[in-house]
């Protein structure tokens, strides 16, 4: 978490316990402006040391915002001992202005409306492990009106009642930048909401802040390290921080999984929800492409993109969703969903597996014992809640990964071209190319760990008629000869399988390493059907997740039956360690 390079992201937040005593507010801020117009600028040529990997961003540098604060502690005025005591990586010299709140100011903290003490709470969170202690490193910045915006919210009764929401940075919103984690663009202040972060705030969520992402939503370089960017260096798994978060809403997933938020808004081409969401131990839903606006978020696919939510519980990503999916002019593939929206909570408290179909997806498996054993708890589960499982026989089509991979190479080309174009500001890349040779200018800071190699590819994807002929082939593989498929002829309503492997070590130098042959959400993905993972438990305490895959459009029944297994579940689920993984286990 960081003050942006062009307002504040801390100070309206500082008190006791993250809480705001009278007579603070203004301090505050002001204090907040002050130490942002005052931080040392960014050389782009060195590199910053940073704990969590790499970060050239402006931002970067607020993580050591107190170390100016203690050259001013002559005029800052008094914090609380409390919330100091909490952040343990504070300087000794800060303590110095400490002063213990009054009864009065305590008891006018404890009146503070709920939705207004949670935003602190989460605050307060975020400054503890995600700036200090373990340093998860998955919020990049925070609104500065959230405290105010979830009052206003709960007062007001709307749905969400103020309920804290952290946002991808590849979705626009009016107060922060939008960088995608590229410092091409540290300085994309839009001053516009994308239309899903619109209907969020018209449904009472506040927008908490911006999370960290895997750079570019993971498609610059075949040799990546998901949960990495330049903008916010490297997010770390809660459940052991020297694992993985997956991508490429590494942030977002990280962040719900630490408790720094109610939910996340995460964005998925292929994967990007529902492999952090497994991961780090959460829920995550991947719509139905065309249930939630695209329009001003970072683009990859038209045929694939989507927003979604990440959350602790399959009932509060239906709330989530329930918010942010509605149809939107400008994004052409909503208007085909206005027959399927709904109210996405209704009948999940009540919702039964008994006499439910599902398909097993036994060859997507894989071969780790862990997996499969948490797997086979999680079938046992399913049945004796009634459900009628049917084993199903899908073997990968050669040519899927090449069809996929061709349509999104011409499709980020020419998407990536008209988003940049469509920005207020137009003194900033425009193109492909510009960001590529953006990247190669500020090689020291953008691609010390990995490179472009995507990016290269898809400047040269020009042919139109190769495109057509590629996605017309991957929506065929994964849709009509796909899941319509496997549903139809074994007659089942959903296909389940694991969503992954278990969270692998982080390494910048090789880069990722995912566990091969476990589970089929490409299929949902190129198809743009849903799809919804659970957690199902954990193997040696990092976190795994149960897929549940249907037809387009079944986005409320997907919901459902996922409620139902969480209620079915008999597996006790891991709580993050904040820990290493040696740690954790007892390895020494």
């Amino acid at each position: 978490m960081s003050v942006s390079s062009s307002g504040l992201s801390v100070g309206a937040y500082l008190g006791s316990n993250g809480l705001m005593f009278k007579g603070q507010e203004r301090l505050l801020h002001d204090h907040a402006r002050f130490v942002a117009a005052n931080a040392p600028k960014v050389r782009r040529d060195k590199q910053l040391a940073n704990a969590n990997g790499p970060c050239f961003a402006r931002s970067c540098q607020i993580r050591q915002i107190w170390r100016i604060v203690s050259l001013m502690k002559k005029t800052l005025f008094p914090f609380s001992a409390l919330l100091l005591a909490t952040v343990s990586a504070w300087p000794a010299q800060a303590q110095d202005a400490i002063t213990v709140p009054s009864a009065e100011e305590l008891d006018e903290a404890a009146n503070q409306p709920v939705a207004e003490r949670i935003v602190n709470e989460h605050v307060r969170r975020i400054l503890q492990l995600d700036d200090a202690g373990p340093r998860i490193n998955a919020v990049i910045a925070l609104n500065p009106n959230a405290a105010t915006e979830a009052r206003e919210a709960e007062a007001a009764g709307l749905p969400l009642a103020g309920r804290t929401v952290l946002v991808k940075d590849n979705i626009e919103t009016r107060e922060l930048p939008t960088t995608a984690g590229s410092l091409a663009l540290e300085d994309n202040f839009t001053g516009r909401d994308a239309p899903l972060v619109a209907n969020l705030r018209e449904a009472g969520g506040v927008v908490l802040g911006k999370a960290n992402l895997s750079e570019w939503a993971n498609i610059r370089d075949q040799n990546s390290t998901s949960g990495w960017s330049a903008i916010g260096g490297l997010t770390r798994n809660p459940h052991a921080i020297d694992r993985n978060t997956c991508g490429s809403s590494s942030g977002s997933a990280a962040a719900v999984a630490a408790d720094f938020a109610w939910a996340a808004i995460g964005t998925e081409t292929d994967g990007s929800i529902t492999c952090p969401a497994s991961v780090n131990g959460i829920v995550g839903f991947k719509p139905s492409v065309g249930l939630v606006s695209r329009t001003h978020v970072v683009p990859i696919s038209s045929s694939q993109d989507t927003a979604g939510p990440m959350t602790r519980s399959v009932s509060d990503a239906a709330m989530l969703l329930n918010a942010i999916a509605g149809v939107e002019e400008a994004d052409a593939a909503t208007t085909a969903a206005e027959p399927h929206l709904a109210d996405f909570t209704e009948g999940l408290e009540t919702a039964s597996l008994d006499g439910v179909r599902i398909g097993i997806m036994r060859n997507q498996i894989g071969n780790h014992d862990g997996v499969s054993s948490l797997f086979e708890q999680a079938v046992s589960d399913l049945r004796e809640a009634g459900a009628i499982l049917v084993d199903v026989d899908y073997q990968r089509h050669p040519d899927l990964g090449e069809a996929e991979f061709t349509t999104l190479l011409y499709e980020l080309r020419e998407e990536m071209a008209r988003y940049l174009q469509s920005l207020p500001d137009q003194n900033g890349p425009q193109t492909l190319s510009d960001l590529i040779a953006y990247n190669e200018a500020n090689a020291m800071a953008e691609m010390r760990w990995f490179g472009q190699d995507i990016f290269l590819m898809a400047q040269n994807a020009t042919s139109r008629e190769e495109y057509e002929n590629a996605r017309s082939t991957a929506l065929r593989l994964a849709g009509a000869e796909g899941i319509d498929r496997l549903l139809r002829e074994n007659s089942v309503d959903v296909l389940i399988a694991p969503t992954t492997g278990p969270a692998w070590t982080t390494d910048l130098v090789n880069g990722d390493n995912y566990s091969g042959g476990i589970g089929a959400g490409s299929l949902a993905a190129v198809a743009g059907y849903p799809h919804l993972t659970v957690p199902m438990g954990a193997v040696e305490g990092l976190p795994v997740g149960l897929s549940f895959m249907s037809r387009q459009w079944a986005d409320h029944e997907a919901l459902k039956i996922g409620a139902a297994y969480e209620r079915a579940r008999t597996v006790k689920l891991a709580e993050p360690s904040f820990d290493t993984f040696a740690r954790r286990v007892g390895v020494r």
